[in-house]
């Protein structure tokens, strides 16, 4: 019956407004009072069932709830005769939850949106070599997959061929499209704008990153924070205090229409109704624009954030090495670059692979009795020639000599915040190598973008020499440096700042930084959309995307005011109706239940404006 009566509620609510409409038409137009009278009864019958049956269910579990004031109110003013006071206040109550759950449902847009991206379909490589169109349900880790221009990509996977560009906005926030060949990853839920690649399936079902993102934003949004944890044990105790002090004034002044008018006028449905819409509102922008803020707890405490920390690589800097500083000893200048490309096309390394990225057209040579020194670098064998690449311990390692020159050059290199790479020519040195990492495009001015926002410590700590920590703590005017720091050391120097007060954000790439992240009040992934850093931190950057960073902060701050406002709103709304009914003569059940349900709509309004922040 409940389900039943639940479900034709809108309904009800329509039959409601037209019954009291056509009452004052008989009253004003007709001058009937009977037909006044019956619709309004009618209408307040109709209105309190659903009603009733809500406080009904909420006392079988003990709860004084809303419903159950509003119930008791309806009942004493059809005793009395103040018919139209109960049909007006039941169809108000339930325009006014009408109204509440048409505006929430806009607040869950970013759910609604997320979902309707998810793919359905996909084509799959058959054993017969065809692609054919099947469910998503049915393809597995390991499948072949072709994805076609304008088609969604139905799983995360691996470019196995062709090339495209992608629109990345479900995961990135971002719709730039993104070029995809060969190699590269792909996510579900984006869109292949043009071209055509066929993907090996690598996550999917509930695995996917884009699973994960509805998932995460399902979870946040239905999170409670400390305060909303509060306003629900606060109104476990005010309910039930309003009606006691509804009945007191009725037993001390015998008026039970003053009674009755005490428990509409004290329904706590703002307060009740204005955080969680914050929070909802507020997490799903951020899930709309690549910024997942998990819960409306984590919201709070980076709101209140003062002092942000990042590590280095990849975080500030872009995590690709490249080539900025040569000096070649050589008298054959290509061939000494020739022989070291041959040599770091044997390894993975990252240095290498920046190496190799700057001499893109080498002669390769056959690398033999390769001997890998570890910590140190290789020696090998290269067209004849005895070939050591790696850094001064390997220098030292294979006796090779160093003029005060050479000695002079290898100590600017490191001073201008290089990774130094040293390569010997029969056991002569002939190329000195500076690589470093490149800043993020525009990181300087995110970072003023979060000193505007009040954060009045910006701290890079990283395991990378110092020498290169103070390079790019001047270049980006940051307020501490610090190099030559283990995971254990940042843990570590996080706990000593929060031991003096500080608020602190942790910003790394969710891995080899999880105990860092783990320790802030705040931790900050920058995601590049994997799974491990969502799971590891309380805010994702998703694709890395370091301008969201700014972004977030100023979304959870605007999401802290707008809860505040809310409470506001809603406690001031009742202070100001339960005082004019004691000093005040105009204030009645209808007027006061119009300017409750009024309140409601103010503080969901409010909430909803957080749906377009964007920080200036």
């Amino acid at each position: 019956m409940l389900r039943f009566i639940s479900s034709k509620k809108n309904q009800i609510t329509l039959i409601s407004g037209i019954l009291i409409a056509f009452a004052y038409f008989s009253e004003f137009v007709l001058k009937n009072e009977e037909l006044f009278k019956w619709p309004m009864i009618i209408a307040s019958v109709l209105g309190a069932i659903p009603i009733a049956l809500q406080a009904f269910s909420a006392l079988r579990v003990k709860v004084v709830s809303i419903d159950v004031l509003v119930t008791i109110a309806v009942i004493g003013a059809f005793i009395i005769g103040e018919y139209t006071e109960s049909a007006i206040v039941t169809f108000l109550f339930l325009f006014g939850a009408f109204l509440e759950q048409r505006t929430l449902n806009k607040t869950r847009s970013a759910i609604k949106e997320l979902t309707e991206m998810a793919p359905q379909n996909a084509l799959k490589q058959m054993e017969s070599g065809d692609f054919t169109e099947v469910q998503i349900d049915e393809v597995d880790v390991g499948d072949v997959l072709l994805v076609k221009t304008g088609a969604k990509v139905p799983v995360d996977g691996t470019v196995l061929s062709g090339e495209g560009y992608v629109n990345e906005a479900s995961i990135t926030g971002e719709s730039f499209p993104v070029s995809k060949s060969k190699g590269l990853s792909v996510y579900a839920g984006t869109i292949l704008e043009n071209g055509t690649i066929q993907i090996v399936s690598d996550r999917v079902g509930e695995d996917t990153t884009f699973s994960k993102i509805i998932e995460l934003v399902e979870e946040a949004q239905d999170s409670k924070s400390q305060t909303e944890r509060f306003i629900d044990r606060f109104s476990k105790y005010y309910t039930p205090a309003v009606l006691i002090l509804s009945i007191i004034v009725w037993i001390i002044s015998k008026n039970l229409e003053l009674a009755i008018t005490i428990l509409v006028l004290g329904c706590p449905g703002a307060l009740v109704i204005g955080v969680p819409v914050s929070n909802v509102a507020g997490i799903g922008n951020g899930a709309r624009h690549g910024v997942l803020l998990k819960g409306s707890e984590a919201v709070q405490i980076f709101s209140r954030v003062d002092t942000i920390a990042f590590d280095k690589t990849g975080t500030l800097t872009v995590g690709k090495p490249k080539v900025v500083d040569t000096k070649i000893y050589s008298d054959n200048p290509t061939m000494a670059l020739n022989y070291l490309s041959s040599v770091e096309r044997e390894s993975d390394h990252i240095l290498a692979k920046a190496i190799l990225e700057y001499i893109p057209n080498a002669e390769y040579f056959t690398v033999e009795n390769t001997d890998v020194i570890k910590g140190k670098g290789i020696i090998a064998d290269v067209d004849g020639h005895r070939i050591a690449v790696g850094n001064l311990a390997l220098m030292e390692h294979d006796k090779v000599i160093l003029s005060d020159e050479m000695i002079q050059d290898i100590s600017e290199f490191e001073k201008s915040g290089n990774s130094i790479v040293l390569t010997s020519i029969d056991n002569k040195l002939s190329i000195i190598m500076g690589i470093r990492d490149q800043l993020r495009p525009d990181v300087k001015k995110h970072l003023d973008k979060l000193k505007a926002l009040r954060i009045k410590n910006l701290i890079v700590l990283s395991g990378d020499n110092q020498a290169t920590v103070d390079r790019i703590a001047a270049e980006l005017n940051l307020t501490q440096a610090y190099g030559n720091m283990l995971p254990s050391d940042k843990s570590a120097f996080i706990k000593e700042l929060q031991a003096k007060g500080h608020k602190v954000a942790f910003v790394g790439d969710g891995v080899n930084d999880s105990p860092s992240l783990a320790q802030a009040d705040i931790g900050i992934a920058m995601g590049g959309g994997t799974d491990v850093a969502i799971e590891t931190s309380d805010v994702v950057l998703m694709n890395s995307d370091f301008s969201r960073l700014p972004q977030a902060l100023g979304l959870a701050r605007a999401t802290a005011r707008n809860m505040l406002q809310n409470i506001i709103i809603a406690v001031g709304v009742v202070v100001f109706l339960l005082a004019n009914v004691f000093f005040s003569e105009w204030m009645n059940m209808s007027i006061g239940m119009l300017v409750h349900e009024a309140s409601i709509f103010v503080v969901i309004l409010n909430g909803m404006r957080l749906l377009g922040y964007k920080l200036k």
